[in-house]
């Protein structure tokens, strides 16, 4: 099947806007690639540092025997359910890279915060710039440059970006990233969003409400609905770095051992050859890779957030994304899953039903991602349309994960969801945004009503809770983007708002913060750029101005005259609030961040 002719062009359009960059990138990796490695190449006191606190025989086999040594990058903590599993992982590694006579040492550890702990609270406003902090923390554990390729072990929401920013920085090396899996069904996603709404209007209590978040968040393992985290799992198998499958099997399945050794065996097939004989990373995640998971991305309907992360992994390996280049692939690219929040499914009914496997074979057979790509496993990225199981013998077997098993929640290519990919550039005299309408009702694709503004989303509960909302409303929420606080997600608003347009009233969300792929039917226009305290036409909106947030014309317009609009005066960020949000749970750590900040459609990089 040829590739179909807008992803070719969308390819090609970001291969000629990133030619500079990427050329750049590519011989700075050639470079680096023709030195002796590691313990030939650094100094004798070097070497001994690094090998100082391993066994005799590894000790051996890195110095004397020149044997392939692995760095392994974990973000593990038990904070994190789904980053529990990997504490037993470096040895699960270590002794499969013996067997195969190579050696592996954890080379660093990044932090990882939950946003599910974080949500609402000052602490989430470290959130996004904690993905540029852990692509720092791989750089330094990295930089030890001791290693013939790396494992990365991470899977949540900023850390599986941050990872793969950092290793890209580490272009030279192949890498494989290693999943932990989804932890098991508990509480269904929609019966703990009915108890959240109940909650918002009083009706459960704290400890009812508790009792239902116990029970959907109940053990080990990723969170169940489709946010960012398993969204991150979706695109890395779609890029191919991933061991083909691996993304949602459940971290107490007997085949999760079995494939973590796998991702050793996997890596050490390219790093045990003649010296970088097979693709590193850097050359691996090109404009095609880049492609592939902008598209599965889509086909998917995942996570808003890699609206901003991709465009920064993009940006690491020099390749010049934008969100019009999601927008015009979202034109051709079907929906082929219902998933929460964009179905009743969660992500183990999704496994159940084909998972990845199904969705990359499909998108492959009808030309929607590019097949030439290079992955970690040689079979190329066809690998990836399979599902992995465990032979007789206990070893690793994979067949194809087509047909689907429930077409409630995959669905093949020629009939699915929606022709489109649900996600929506919009643009007007409030700026460019973003809006994901594949789990918006049709009819709420277009909502016209007048705006009322705040400076906080507490000041939107606070209204909420006094009954001044009970109208159509269009609710902005400034000050929420990557300059201002740190662009927190904005998910204790979907309950108040989804309540709102349950009573019939016509509801949207107008912000420069986030909303992320736990975003409900409540329709959001999101990432809102220029921000407001970046002196965007978000600080122009006063209450009573009528807004038009039109996700069918691609529109998103404040109904004031040009010539009042434009002598309109910029608000300022409030002193106060300034100086609020920037001290407190380590807040000031992070004033450069803030300060340095590219746009959300830049990726909100702040090291650039």
């Amino acid at each position: 099947m040829s590739t179909h002719p807008t992803v070719l062009d969308v390819t090609d359009r970001i291969r000629e806007r990133s030619q500079g960059p990427r050329s750049a990138y590519l011989r700075r990796l050639a470079e680096i690639r023709n030195r002796d490695r590691g313990s030939d190449r650094m100094g004798c006191a070097n070497v001994a540092h690094a090998v100082a606190g391993i066994p005799a025989n590894d000790k051996f086999k890195v110095v004397t025997e020149r044997a392939p040594n692995i760095g392994i990058v974990t973000a593990y903590n038990d904070m994190l359910s789904a980053h529990a599993p990997y504490q037993g992982y470096p040895d699960i590694i270590k002794q499969e890279a013996r067997s195969l006579g190579a050696t592996a040492q954890v080379a660093g550890g990044v932090p990882a915060m939950c946003d599910g702990v974080t949500q609402g609270t000052p602490g989430m406003e470290l959130s996004l710039f904690s993905r540029d902090v852990i692509a720092m923390g791989t750089a330094i554990a990295l930089t030890h440059d001791m290693f013939d390729g790396a494992l990365l072990l991470g899977v949540c929401d900023k850390i599986v970006p941050g990872l793969l920013i950092g290793a890209l920085h580490f272009g030279h090396l192949p890498t494989v990233f290693v999943p932990a899996g989804p932890m098991p069904s508990g509480l269904s996603n929609n019966e703990k969003s009915k108890v959240r709404e109940q909650a918002a209007q009083g009706l459960v209590g704290r400890q009812g409400l508790l009792d239902a978040e116990m029970a959907a968040y109940h053990t080990m393992g990723t969170c169940t609905f489709y946010g960012t985290a398993n969204s991150n799992q979706m695109l890395l198998e779609a890029m191919g770095l991933h061991v083909p499958g691996t993304a949602f099997i459940q971290p107490g399945d007997a085949m999760r051992e079995t494939l973590t050794r796998e991702a050793v065996r996997t890596l050490l097939g390219r790093a045990g050859e003649a010296k970088f004989s097979c693709p590193p990373i850097g050359e691996m995640v090109d404009e095609r890779c880049i492609v592939n998971a902008m598209v599965a991305l889509l086909a998917t309907g995942g996570s808003t957030n890699h609206l901003i992360h991709w465009v920064a992994v993009a940006r690491s390996a020099g390749i010049v994304i934008d969100w019009d280049d999601f927008s015009r692939l979202s034109d051709v690219i079907p929906l082929l899953t219902r998933v929460y929040p964009n179905g009743s499914a969660d992500v183990n009914a999704f496994q159940a039903a084909g998972g990845p496997g199904f969705v990359i074979g499909e998108l492959l057979d009808a030309g929607l991602m590019h097949a030439d790509v290079l992955t970690v496993r040689a079979g190329g990225i066809r690998e990836f349309a399979n599902i992995p199981s465990l032979a007789q013998d206990k070893r690793l077997a994979w067949t194809s994960a087509a047909p689907s098993k429930d077409e409630a929640v995959a669905r093949p290519v020629e009939n699915p969801f929606s022709a489109t990919g649900g996600l929506k550039l919009l643009n007007g005299n409030l700026g460019r945004s973003v809006i994901k309408v594949s789990s918006v009702p049709d009819d709420r694709h277009v909502i016209e009503a007048p705006a009322r503004v705040f400076d906080s989303q507490a000041a939107l509960h606070q209204a909420f809770t006094a009954g001044e909302l009970e109208r159509d409303v269009v609710c902005v929420v400034r000050w929420q983007g990557p300059q201002a606080n740190g662009m927190p997600e904005l998910h204790k608003l979907t309950p108040p708002l989804s309540v709102l347009q349950g009573k019939g009233f016509r509801v949207a969300l107008v912000t420069d913060g986030r909303m992320s792929g736990a975003s409900g039917k409540v329709p959001a226009a999101i990432h809102v750029s220029p921000e407001a305290a970046a002196g965007g036409p978000l600080a122009k909106v006063r209450d009573g101005d009528v807004v038009r947030l039109d996700a069918v014309a691609g529109t998103l317009a404040v109904l004031v005259p040009d010539d009042e609009w434009a002598e309109r005066e910029i608000a300022k960020l409030p002193e106060a609030q300034r100086i609020a949000d920037s001290h407190g749970l380590g807040r000031e750590l992070f004033a450069g961040m803030r300060r340095n900040a590219l746009t959300a459609e830049e990726g909100a990089c702040s090291w650039l």
